[in-house]
């Protein structure tokens, strides 16, 4: 399978993928990550048109690149419906597995870090902690709840989040089931940081590369439509592990996911937080105070695949602290296609995306871009290695200091900048 945008038609030996329930743009083709327009030098004009959030991602069109990130704001029917109808381009639904009987979550779940004393009930909130798990719903419900959206927003993006033991057996049977409601492409959670590990599953998965190719082939082999791979952050190389997944036919990266945590401890009770029966355990860290990690994850993976894969249509999701359109607008400048929001819709709720294309637009106005793609992968040309910086700086200080030392020769004087260019010969 292959694709960094959802553009999906291909061939890959075992596989065929071709996404049924959701429109397919068989002329789309993948753009390098480096755009051709340049910035500021498109002409616009008050006649134009407001600026086009319209995205093609491995085939599926969506309608702006704001995607509900696979947790709480996907977790059944009426929240999906809602996030379709306050405009969102794409909904992933909480992840889901064959046996919903061996989830049990807990209460409290989720704890909060706000800026300054943690024990401030009146500071803002930077960073949100969840010990949750993958739906504990009964798989058929949430099929049947799919199946519905999908009946009554045939034009919308719907996208199943899957997990499931070490089975292959299990994985085959867990994609069919989810393919048969008409679901537009898979996320494999490959990366959730905590929650049952002994069964070989989530971030157990994607920080051993052997395990991952292997059930990325599994799934690869018997998935007909897109397949994203959700990556952990909590690993020493994001690289490899999606290096792996798309050499092993995920056509989309998706990153990142929580970083695992622990919240803080209550100063009065000297318990952790979120606490349970006076109990806890490290959970996934999300909000704006991960975005800067986020960034960077999703820059090393964007590096990575416009080196070693730039030749086909992959597409990356960005995740991780996206509050504003203007954090957003940072994400597609670092290569991702779209950008999700999960713990920013707890936070704001599900009419917030109306506020996020508002504050896109704006940055695209400012810059003059019409569409996403003019911009998309930018500012991935100016990161290099600290040993290069150190050699443009030299070279910098060199110029500007032979500048400074004024003409090199009578030929070099000119009528208007005539007292500067005296200037620049007085040693006083």
């Amino acid at each position: 399978m292959a694709s960094m945008s959802f553009a999906l038609n291909r061939f890959s030996g075992l596989a065929f993928k071709t996404s049924l329930s959701a429109e397919f743009d068989p002329s789309s083709t993948r753009r390098s990550f480096l755009p051709q327009t340049r910035v500021g030098l498109r002409i616009s004009s008050a006649a134009e048109s407001e600026p086009d959030l319209s995205v093609t991602v491995n085939g599926l069109k969506m309608p702006n690149p704001f995607v509900i990130g696979s947790g709480p704001p996907g977790t059944n029917y009426t929240v999906m419906k809602r996030a379709f109808d306050e405009g969102w381009g794409a909904v992933i639904a909480k992840t889901v597995s064959l046996d919903a009987s061996k989830v049990i979550n807990v209460t409290p779940r989720y704890a909060r870090l706000r800026v300054g004393s943690n024990g401030s009930v009146k500071a803002d909130v930077i960073g949100w902690q969840n010990i949750e798990l993958i739906s504990d719903r009964p798989l058929e419900t949430m099929l049947k709840e799919f199946k519905q959206l999908k009946k009554e927003y045939p034009d919308r993006i719907l996208i199943a989040s899957v997990m499931e033991e070490y089975n292959k057996t299990a994985w085959e049977e867990l994609i069919d089931r989810v393919e048969q409601t008409g679901v537009d492409a898979l996320e494999i959670n490959f990366s959730c940081p905590h929650g049952m590990p002994e069964r070989r599953m989530g971030a157990a998965v994607g920080q051993d590369c052997a395990l991952l190719d292997e059930v990325c082939g599994w799934i690869n082999a018997k998935a007909t439509v897109p397949v994203w791979a959700k990556m952990t952050p909590n690993i020493t190389d994001i690289t490899e592990p999606a290096r792996v997944s798309l050499k092993s036919g995920c056509e989309g990266i998706a990153a990142i996911n929580t970083i695992m945590s622990v919240m803080g401890i209550d100063m009065k009770t000297l318990r952790p937080e979120p606490c349970v029966e006076g109990y806890s355990t490290p959970g996934g860290y999300s909000y704006k105070a991960v975005r800067p990690i986020a960034l960077a994850k999703v820059m090393s993976i964007a590096k990575m695949m416009k080196s070693e894969f730039s030749g086909n249509d992959y597409s990356l999701s960005g995740i991780g602290g996206v509050e504003t359109g203007y954090d957003a607008a940072e994400f597609i400048l670092l290569g991702s296609n779209t950008v999700q929001v999960c713990t920013g819709v707890m936070m704001h709720g599900y009419g917030h995306v109306k506020t996020l294309c508002a504050e896109l637009q704006d940055f695209m106005r400012q810059h003059n871009f019409s569409t996403i793609e003019d911009f998309r992968g930018h500012s991935l040309q100016y990161f290099t290695t600290h040993t290069d910086l150190v050699k443009r700086q030299k070279e910098a200080v060199e110029q500007r200091k032979a500048e400074k030392r004024g003409l090199k020769s009578d030929k070099d004087w000119t009528g208007d900048g005539f007292v500067k260019e005296t200037e620049s010969m007085v040693s006083n």
